[in-house]
């Protein structure tokens, strides 16, 4: 299936502000400067639908993305961006943990980790904290491009090991070349449908 009909609904700050839709929902979750933006305007063929920075971090509230009047990705803000006021993270935190453990019609988190490095402390934390909520994860490995075969190889292998998680379902993906792109639609159409 092609997604062309996509918009942002709204920038949500708290509850108060979440769409009162029934429509099912992804949500995308990483570290900041992992390339969430990119791997949204990359799944659903748009340009500029999700806001590409120069700077990490820019993400500081819950965006919701209605696509084909079918279900919702949610783009929550990056962590382990270190220029955060104390007052900024006890937010996030609020936000978050608000997001995870009331939204009824949250499916699936899509836990998205750099290829190149492998997970984080705080990728790793987010990993627990989804699991620690029942909802099921999708590791999609970023930046592939920028691997070469062997360091894909090698990585990937990383990266099953310290999530724990099988070596095939983790997505590689790469928003420059699209690979991974289609893999990863037929893994969010399960959830959905």
């Amino acid at each position: 299936m092609e997604y062309f009909d996509a918009k942002l609904l709204i920038s949500a700050a708290g509850k108060n502000q979440w769409p009162d839709s029934e429509l099912p929902e992804i949500v995308l979750a990483g570290k900041s400067n992992v390339g969430k933006s990119s791997l949204i305007n990359t799944l659903l063929n748009r340009k500029s639908l999700a806001y590409v920075g120069k700077t990490p971090g820019k993400t500081r509230l819950l965006n919701f993305y209605e696509v084909n009047q079918q279900f919702m990705m949610v783009d929550v803000p990056g962590y382990g961006f270190a220029q955060r006021s104390q007052k900024e993270l006890i937010d996030f935190g609020t936000m978050m943990e608000d997001y995870f453990s009331e939204r009824k019609q949250l499916r699936v988190c899509i836990q998205i980790i750099d290829l190149r490095h492998g997970p984080s402390k705080d990728d790793l934390v987010m990993l627990d904290y989804v699991r620690s909520n029942g909802i099921p994860v999708l590791i999609v490995a970023t930046k592939q491009d920028q691997c070469n075969q062997s360091e894909t190889s090698k990585n990937r292998k990383m990266i099953s090991e310290k999530c724990n998680v099988p070596m095939n379902q983790i997505v590689l993906f790469s928003s420059k070349t699209r690979r991974g792109r289609d893999e990863l639609m037929e893994k969010i159409e399960a959830y959905i449908n």
